[in-house]
């Protein structure tokens, strides 16, 4: 709970500040993205920005990826544990990309910028970005962390303001694309640095003692408003699981995915004991996200709206995750594809309070990136390069009251966008063929879920395909007697003709020529409610919009639509329905 000893913020003031911080890690993000080499900083926005009090503590992040929620935090208190206070000093920046601190893989690099005002350190900036490629093997499946690439311990890239050359040129040394790498690392400086001059601006305008007292109260509030939240939680012990379709090393074999969930008063226990061991595949992540894994959902449950996202928030959670699991691995575990599970065990949480507040919650989702890489020589320049599309976008599930959304990226990037296709065109071999919502790929539901997409990529240069997409066979559950959704897919076109018959959706190595292609299908959202309840009218509108197949809307809702004139038989549609719901009857 909060201290009571502590110095009463002006209410005025705490309001600034409040505004004040989140303008400061919107602006570090826009430096960001306006100074980045890389689409995925610059478009597709992979990376998180925070400010962070003297002890590590989240003021605000500007977020990219809401399960580093917690990973930024632990990262700058690792980093203070590593020096101390007393080993930094004005002009430093600190640098790891190591992943059992940051709790991902090694391409997310972070910097930390130690931040003193009068020669006393009062808070950190700290910024989290996606290099496009940090060294390692290219292609296929990893088996343990060596083979990923270059992995950078706690250092300071510049001491002083001096930055360490040798770590930089040891850097550009161990990337395939030292350039874009390096580009990318200077434009972290930059927010970082903005972190820095605005954060020391609102101290300088406001008094530094009066911002501190600010911070603290506006922790306090959020501290508060969740607790008050979780009270309206019914009391007691929520079970659910699920699974991942497997590890891409033991093909078939599920990765059993198990949750509890304690309610009591004011706060909540969430229990990750029972979710599988680390797995030999790349989708192990550490223990960092297994802490986001529970924040994001608590957050989502308690205080969606409450910004900005603080330490405060978190106060009347407690996380059970013990080391060793697909979310808390232990070195040496792969963890190239960090985000994919903790996706399926956020989306499981949910489920397992939907008898609690089914007004709070939402049916399944696609749960994946969809990120596909591919590589080869450019024939138009004759140079190597790495692309890639996504994060792809799909379904969301229904909730109580409204529809799922459609084509929307998964959990796990937030407030990342999908890769413009116009841009990837421009930059490299190929065309985009086809990019459309998939008609029936939402779960039927009195509330639909959302549409996954679809896109067709051709090749236009010799280059290998690789991807690593999961829940293909764990399909979005739909709730409350809603329908399930359709899986993610990837399919092939190798010398005109499509192959499909994959075991998952993970493809690791696959060479294209040109005028070779692939293709990819993002799952759907589950459905809520019963379909034999979604009024006729909407069935009929979503058949028109080309959301609904007539065959669908007659199998699954009971419906009867003329596929020519798209209207609806009444009669005919009143008999099908009394049918389905008379005992016996299909509902």
């Amino acid at each position: 709970m909060p201290p009571t000893d502590r110095r009463t913020a002006d209410p005025i003031v705490t309001e600034i500040v409040r505004n004040g911080v989140i303008a400061v890690t919107e602006e570090m993000k826009t430096n960001l993205m306006r100074t980045a080499y890389n689409m995925i900083i610059y478009e597709a926005l992979d990376f998180t920005v925070g400010l962070f009090t003297a002890r590590g503590e989240t003021v605000s992040i500007g977020i990219g990826l809401p399960t580093f929620i917690r990973g930024m935090a632990e990262t700058v208190k690792a980093k203070l544990r590593h020096f101390g206070p007393g080993g930094m000093e004005p002009g430093d920046i600190l640098i790891t990309n190591d992943s059992y601190t940051t709790g991902s893989h090694l391409n997310h690099v972070t910097l930390t910028l130690p931040i003193f005002h009068r020669g006393e350190l009062v808070a950190f900036a700290c910024c989290m970005a996606h290099w496009l490629d940090i060294g390692g093997v290219l292609a296929g499946m990893t088996t343990d962390i060596y083979s990923e690439g270059l992995q950078i311990p706690i250092l300071k890239y510049q001491k002083a303001g001096v930055v360490n050359q040798d770590l930089v040129d040891m850097i550009r040394t161990n990337v395939r694309l030292p350039s874009r790498a390096m580009g990318d690392l200077r434009a972290q400086v930059t927010a970082v640095k903005t972190g820095e001059r605005r954060f020391l601006q609102l101290l300088d305008r406001y008094g530094r003692d009066a911002v501190l007292d600010a911070i603290a109260s506006i922790m306090d509030h959020s501290e508060t408003s969740a607790r008050a939240r979780t009270l309206t939680i019914p009391d007691g012990v929520y079970h659910a699981e699920s699974y991942m379709d497997d590890d891409g090393v033991a093909i078939g074999t599920q990765i059993p995915i198990r949750v509890r969930v304690e309610v009591a008063g004011d706060e909540m226990t969430i229990d990750l004991t029972d979710v599988s061991r680390q797995v030999r595949g790349f989708y192990n992540s550490g223990i960092t996200t297994g802490y986001g894994c529970t924040q994001v959902a608590y957050k989502c449950l308690t205080s969606p709206t409450d910004y900005p996202i603080n330490d405060g928030s978190f106060r009347s959670l407690k996380t059970i995750v013990p080391p060793g699991t697909i979310v808390s691995a232990t070195r040496p575990a792969p963890m190239r594809w960090w985000m994919t599970f903790p996706m399926t065990i956020i989306d499981t949480v949910f489920k397992a309070l939907a008898p609690a507040i089914p007004d709070r919650v939402i049916a399944g989702h696609h749960a994946d990136l969809l990120a596909t890489q591919f590589h080869g020589i450019n024939p138009r320049t004759s140079e190597f390069f790495i692309g890639n599309f996504g994060p792809h976008g799909g379904g969301w599930g229904a909730k109580l009251r409204e529809d799922g959304v459609s084509g929307t990226v998964c959990l796990n990037d937030g407030d990342t966008h999908n890769s413009p296709s116009e841009q990837v065109e421009a930059k490299l071999p190929v065309v985009v063929e086809r990019y459309a919502l998939i008609p029936d790929s939402g779960g039927a539901g009195r509330h639909r879920g959302g549409l996954g997409l679809e896109r067709v990529v051709r090749a236009r240069g010799a280059m290998t395909f690789t991807s690593q997409i999961d829940r293909a066979h764990c399909k979005p559950w739909g709730l409350e007697g809603g329908l399930p959704a359709t899986g993610n897919e990837v399919a092939l076109r190798l010398d005109g003709a499509w192959k499909t018959d994959f075991p998952n959706a993970k493809v690791l190595v696959a060479p294209l020529k040109p005028g070779d292609a692939f293709r990819l299908r993002s799952g759907g959202g589950g459905g809520y409610g019963s379909p034999l309840d979604r009024p006729v009218e909407a069935v009929a509108n979503d058949v028109r919009q080309g959301y609904v197949s007539a065959e669908a809307a007659a199998e699954h809702y009971g419906v009867v639509v003329d596929p020519t004139t798209l209207e609806v038989d009444r009669a005919a549609t009143e008999r099908l329905r009394t049918t389905r719901q008379s005992p016996g009857g299909r509902a």
